[in-house]
C-alpha cells in the first residue's frame, strides 16, 4: 500500500498549494512513483488550479480526471455517497503509486462550516495522515498592500490549532504534522512552540514564514479580475507580481513620488499626461521598475497617444478595462497570488521556503519511505541540487545577454544552489531582469568591458601565451571576451567553475580552458561524458563531445577519467571499452585499439572493474552478458561506457536519449584543472540548472 498524506487546513487562503508543492516534491526525492489525488474539487466543469499545478510536476504521470474524486455538489446532495466514491477513485491511484499527496478542500464560496469535520473523516476512511495547515495570517485584516494582511500571535496560532485538533479526534483522524504556514517572520520560534503545546502530540510542527512574492498577485491574475484587455507591452511580462497598487487620482507631480518598486498603477484612460509620464519613469531607471499599468473607464487611446507609445516600445504591460476606477481598485485588491509552474519566481520561492524550513528527511522518515534503490531522472537532478546546496560554489556565467541565462540564475540563487557572478553589461542585465520578473539583487554583475580586473587578467594571460608571442596589448583584447574574462575569473580563483555555450560555440567556450585551465597533470587529454538518466538507474557515456578518434592510450585516459566522474556523482563505476565484437571473438584495427585500451586501464587503475572489448547489448544487459561472458564482473552491470569515437558515442547518446527517453545531461567536461562546462546552445533554462550543479560538485572535487 502507498504511504499517503492527506494535506488539509482549518480556514481559507493558508496557501494549501505551496504546502502540497513542497510536500510533493520532497516525496520525488526519495519514491519514482508520487501520485496526486483531490478528494473534492469544485465542479467537473472547471479546472482545479491545484491539480493542475501537481499535475505539471515532473515525475506525475496521472491524468487529471482519474485524480479527482467528487464535486461539492456531490458532497452536498448526499456526503455519505460521496465519501464511498472518494475512497473508491483513492484506492485506483494508490494502485499505481508508492505514494500520493492528496489536498483537502479549499473552503470556497460553496463550502460548508464543517468542511475540516468532512475532510478529516476523508482522511479517516482513506486511513491516511493528515498534514494539517495553519495560516500564521488573520485573513479577514486586509491592509494596503497586495496580498498581505497583518499577523496572528504565536497564541492565536496555538488556539486555531487546539480548534482543529479537535475536528480531527472526532472524525477519527490521525494528525501527522502541522505547518503554520505564512508565519511572522520574527515569530517562528514562538509559534512553534504554542502550536506544540497545543496539540499535546508528539506530531512535527514546522513553521514557514511570510514571502510577499507568494501571496501578491500577478499582472495576469489581475487582468482577468478586472476583466481586461492587454493593449500595450509585453504580454510575457503578464506573470511578473504585482507588491501595491498606486490609485493615480491626482496629478502627474503628484503620482510620480508614490510609485513602488513592483506597483501596478491604476489611472483614468483619459489621463494620458499621468500614462506618458509614469511611463517615462518607468524607463527612466531613477524610478522604480513597475509591474503594469491599468487604464480604467470606457476611453480610447487618442491616435497621436498611441503612436507615442509605439515610438517608446516600453515593455510594460498596459492593461484597459471598462470599469470605474473604485470597482478596479476593490477588483485589484482582491485578487489572489496563484503558484502555478510558469511563474518561475514564485515557484521556486515556495519550493525553497519549504526546502529550508521544513524538515524533509523527518518529512519522509515518518512517513515510512526509504530511499529507492531505483534512480529516476528526476530524483537524480534533485540529489545533484542536494549535493550542490551542500557546499555552495562560486560559479561565473558569461552569457548574461540571454534571457535563460538569467532565469535560471534567478533559479540558482533562490534555491541556493551556488554563488553566481555574471558577465555583461550591469544596467543592460539588471533592467532585463526585472522586466522578467526575476530577483538578482544580490548577485553580482561584472562588465569585462570595463573591469579593474582587465590589466590583473591581461597580464597574467600574456605570461601564459607568451610561448605564444602574445603581447599585453593583444591579451588586454582578448581578456575582454566574456569566454576568456569568465575563465580567468576561475584560474585566478575568484571563482570556482564556469558555465558557458548558451550562446557561443562549444570551441569558444573550451578554447580558452585549454590555454589557461590547462590538464590535470595525472590526465593526458580533456575528455567529456554525459549523464543518461534513464527510467531507472544513470549511466556515464564517453567520450561524445571531444576527442574525434581517441588513440588507445587517449581510450584508456578517457575510461580512467569517466569512472572517476562516475564515482564523483554517486555512481558506481563499471567500465565497459566498447567495440563490435566481444572478448576475443574479434580482430582487427579498430578492436585491437579498444583491446590495447583496456589493458592500459589494468595497469593504471588496477582496482576498477573494467571489461573490453564488449559489445553494448552483453555490457548493459544480463541475459546477454551470460551467453558471452559469463564470469565477467562488468557484462551485463556496466554503469560507464566508453566508446571508441567520436561518432559512435554521439550518435548513440542521442539515440538513447530520443528512443529511450532518456535525461541527457551534458557534456561535462573532465581533465581539467578547474571545471568548465559547455552547454548546448538548445540549453533549456532546466539544462543550465543542472548544468551549473554538475560544476558546482565538479568544483567541490577540485577544492577538496
Amino acid at each position: 500500500m502507498a504511504q499517503s498524506i492527506y494535506i488539509t487546513s482549518a480556514e481559507g487562503h493558508t496557501g494549501k498549494s505551496t504546502i502540497a508543492l513542497g510536500v510533493l516534491d520532497a516525496l520525488m526525492r526519495v519514491s519514482p512513483r508520487v501520485g496526486v489525488f483531490r478528494p473534492i474539487a469544485r465542479s467537473s466543469q472547471e479546472r482545479d488550479f491545484i491539480l493542475e499545478l501537481l499535475l505539471a510536476h515532473d515525475g506525475v504521470h496521472l491524468d487529471y480526471d482519474e485524480c479527482v474524486g467528487v464535486t461539492y455538489e456531490d458532497v452536498r446532495d448526499d456526503p455519505d455517497r460521496a465519501l464511498a466514491t472518494i475512497v473508491d477513485r483513492f484506492k485506483r491511484v494508490e494502485a499505481q503509486c508508492d505514494a500520493v499527496v492528496v489536498v483537502g478542500s479549499d473552503y470556497t464560496d460553496v463550502a460548508s462550516p464543517a468542511e475540516l469535520a468532512y475532510n478529516a473523516r476523508i482522511a479517516a476512511n482513506l486511513g491516511i495522515p493528515v498534514l494539517l495547515v495553519l495560516s500564521g495570517r488573520d485573513q479577514r485584516q486586509q491592509v494596503e498592500r497586495l496580498g498581505t494582511t497583518t499577523a496572528r500571535t504565536p497564541a492565536a496560532v496555538g488556539h486555531l490549532a487546539a480548534l482543529a485538533l479537535g475536528e480531527l479526534e472526532t472524525a477519527r483522524a490521525d494528525l501527522f504534522a502541522v505547518i503554520v504556514n505564512r508565519a511572522d517572520p520574527d515569530a517562528l520560534e514562538p509559534t512553534i512552540a504554542a502550536v506544540h503545546e497545543a496539540v499535546h502530540s508528539a506530531a512535527s510542527v514546522w513553521a514557514i514564514p511570510e514571502d510577499r512574492t507568494l501571496v501578491a498577485p500577478s499582472m495576469r491574475g489581475i487582468l482577468e479580475a478586472v476583466d481586461g484587455t492587454l493593449v500595450k507591452g509585453d504580454a510575457q511580462l503578464l506573470g511578473r507580481e504585482a507588491l501595491s497598487v498606486v490609485i493615480a487620482g491626482m496629478s502627474m507631480v503628484n503620482v510620480l513620488p508614490r510609485l513602488d518598486e513592483s506597483a501596478v498603477v491604476v489611472i483614468a484612460a483619459d489621463r494620458t499626461d499621468v500614462l506618458l509620464a509614469t511611463l517615462l519613469a518607468d524607463a527612466s531607471g531613477t524610478f522604480p521598475s513597475l509591474a503594469g499599468i491599468i487604464l480604467n473607464g470606457p476611453f480610447e487611446l487618442p491616435e497621436p497617444v498611441e503612436q507615442l507609445l509605439d515610438g517608446l516600445a516600453s515593455t510594460v504591460p498596459i492593461i484597459a478595462t471598462d470599469h470605474g476606477t473604485y470597482d478596479t481598485a476593490a477588483r485589484v485588491m482582491g485578487a489572489r497570488g496563484r503558484l502555478t509552474p510558469q511563474s518561475r519566481r514564485r515557484y521556486d520561492t515556495a519550493v525553497t521556503l519549504f526546502q529550508t524550513h521544513v524538515d524533509i528527511t523527518e518529512l519522509t522518515t515518518q512517513l515510512g519511505l526509504a530511499r529507492s534503490e531505483v534512480v529516476t531522472p528526476l530524483m537524480f537532478e534533485y540529489g545533484l541540487i542536494e549535493r550542490a546546496r551542500a557546499d555552495r560554489q562560486h560559479i561565473v556565467l558569461p552569457e548574461g545577454e540571454d534571457d535563460r541565462i538569467l532565469l535560471a540564475a534567478a533559479t540558482l540563487v533562490t534555491r541556493e544552489v551556488a554563488t553566481l557572478t555574471i558577465l555583461g553589461n550591469e544596467k543592460t542585465i539588471r533592467g532585463r531582469a526585472t522586466e522578467l520578473g526575476i530577483d538578482l539583487a544580490d548577485t553580482a554583475i561584472i562588465d569585462p568591458t570595463n573591469s579593474p580586473l582587465v590589466a590583473s587578467f591581461a597580464e597574467e594571460y600574456a605570461r601564459l601565451r607568451a610561448h605564444k608571442g602574445v603581447t599585453i596589448e593583444q591579451a588586454r583584447d582578448t581578456v575582454t571576451d566574456v569566454s576568456y574574462f569568465g575563465t580567468m575569473m576561475v584560474h585566478q580563483g575568484l571563482a570556482d567553475g564556469m558555465v558557458s555555450g548558451a550562446v557561443h560555440t562549444t570551441a569558444h567556450t573550451i578554447r580558452p580552458a585549454f590555454e589557461i585551465i590547462r590538464t590535470r597533470p595525472d590526465v593526458a587529454v580533456v575528455s567529456s561524458v554525459f549523464l543518461m538518466a534513464l527510467a531507472d538507474r544513470v549511466l556515464v557515456y564517453g567520450d561524445c563531445a571531444v576527442i574525434p578518434d581517441p588513440t588507445s592510450t587517449q581510450l584508456a585516459d578517457i575510461a580512467i577519467s569517466s569512472a572517476a566522474t562516475a564515482e564523483q556523482f554517486g555512481i558506481e563505476p563499471r567500465v565497459a571499452m566498447l567495440s563490435y565484437s566481444t572478448g576475443e571473438s574479434g580482430t582487427g584495427e579498430d578492436v585491437d585499439k579498444v583491446r590495447a585500451a583496456t589493458q592500459l586501464v589494468r595497469e593504471r587503475a588496477p582496482q576498477l572493474p573494467v571489461e573490453g572489448p564488449i559489445q553494448y547489448d552483453a555490457a548493459a544487459d544480463a541475459a546477454v552478458a551470460q551467453t558471452k561472458l559469463p564470469d565477467s564482473a562488468v557484462a551485463g552491470r556496466a554503469t560507464v561506457f566508453i566508446f571508441p569515437d567520436l561518432n559512435t558515442g554521439n550518435n548513440t547518446y542521442k539515440a538513447v536519449q530520443r528512443s529511450a527517453g532518456a535525461v541527457a545531461m551534458g557534456p561535462v567536461l573532465q581533465g581539467l584543472n578547474r571545471p568548465i562546462n559547455d552547454l548546448s546552445r538548445g540549453a533549456l533554462v532546466e539544462d543550465i540548472v543542472n548544468t551549473v550543479a554538475i560544476t558546482a560538485i565538479q568544483a567541490q572535487g577540485a577544492s577538496a
